[in-house]
């Protein structure tokens, strides 16, 4: 694989990659992955990247779009985007471990579901047709919710004899939820809106990153699969800045070979830092890499409970077998990050 010659200089959006969330969920199946026999099973992609979800399969998880199709007494992992409360359920019976890696963010907008349709409701969800958090977000209440995603769709709901509130897929870009919010507050003066905001704040970072960027940057590129909505995100604001060329990538060996000038580099939510040192690696500027920083970040989703509650019995044992004090209270993994945990992994 040659490096593009044409490229004067890389500027990267910051912060970019993986977020709270996603680092909590790749943790959280490499513990899996470490402490059970193969097969492990996963519902659905444990993040939308195809490189970490390869990755765990090499070792031996198998990813699922039923929780039927898992051998009964298996371990399962739920992946990061939340699932319906029957699959949960499901889980449960079927599994001989069960871990729900949703993010917090998700299962805030689930209880916001639930609340507000105990309350009599009718819930107005934006999200994307299809997609699995928007899928499992809506069984929350299926009989209280109608999902829209355009102007036309709200335009084309009824109108509702119950109060009405407004909820949000947590990936979706302010570009997305702005028109549609503001028109069902047109349609619905009395709607009610949770007191924070739904969207996800890693998004929103990684939004305001680029468009940092984008204004000093010849190219685009965009680092991410296309099933994952924030990346979809970053690749239509980086289009609507005007660059002379998006390109949205899954790896190095995807980007043109003729990509040139002043170049810009993020990444979606999913993407792990390694993708993004090795499309800069190919794109070799010919001078400086440097690096945008709009905010920081210094949020952080401890282990799920089941994972906390594995690794405590765990240390109690080794503790329990080798005799003495315990070498620890409790196990933080607050600075060992996902990338460096899938590195492992691969070695």
């Amino acid at each position: 694989m040659h490096a593009v010659e044409q490229v004067e200089s890389v500027i990267l959006a910051a912060p970019r990659g993986f977020c709270a969330g996603v680092e909590m969920a790749i943790k959280a199946l490499a513990w899996m992955v470490r402490t059970f026999e193969a097969p492990v099973y996963c519902y659905h992609e444990i993040v939308h990247n195809k490189m970490v979800v390869e990755r765990f399969a090499r070792l031996g998880v198998v990813f699922v779009d039923d929780i039927a199709d898992v051998p009964s007494g298996s371990p399962i992992m739920l992946s990061a985007h939340g699932s319906a409360p029957e699959v949960v359920m499901s889980a449960r019976e079927r599994g001989s471990f069960l871990v729900d890696s949703v993010c917090p963010l998700v299962t805030k907008v689930h209880h916001e579901v639930k609340t507000r349709a105990a309350k009599g409701y009718r819930v107005i969800y934006v999200g994307h047709e299809g997609h699995e958090e928007a899928v499992g977000t809506m069984a929350v209440a299926p009989q209280a919710i109608s999902r829209v995603e355009s102007v036309a769709e709200v335009d084309a709901l009824p109108e509702f004899a119950e109060p009405v509130a407004l909820l949000a897929q947590t990936t979706l870009s302010h570009r997305d939820w702005s028109d549609v919010a503001i028109r069902v507050r047109e349609r619905f003066p009395e709607v009610w809106t949770p007191g924070r905001s739904d969207l996800c704040f890693a998004t929103t970072n990684r939004q305001s990153a680029l468009e940092a960027i984008s204004q000093d940057c010849d190219e685009i590129v965009v680092i991410g699969s296309a099933n994952s909505s924030n990346t979809l995100a970053l690749e239509k604001l980086a289009k609507a800045s005007g660059a002379r060329r998006v390109s949205r990538v899954n790896s190095p060996d995807e980007l043109p070979n003729d990509v040139a000038g002043r170049v810009g580099v993020t990444a979606g939510a999913s993407a792990p830092e390694e993708l993004v040192a090795a499309v800069i690696a190919r794109l070799q500027p010919k001078k400086e890499v440097s690096e945008v920083r709009t905010t920081e970040e210094d949020e952080y989703f401890p282990p799920p409970r089941n994972i906390r509650q594995l690794q405590n019995a765990m240390e109690r044992a080794i503790t329990a077998l080798v005799g003495g004090p315990s070498i620890r209270e409790t196990f933080d993994d607050r600075y060992l990050t996902a990338s460096s945990v899938l590195e492992m992994l691969s070695n």
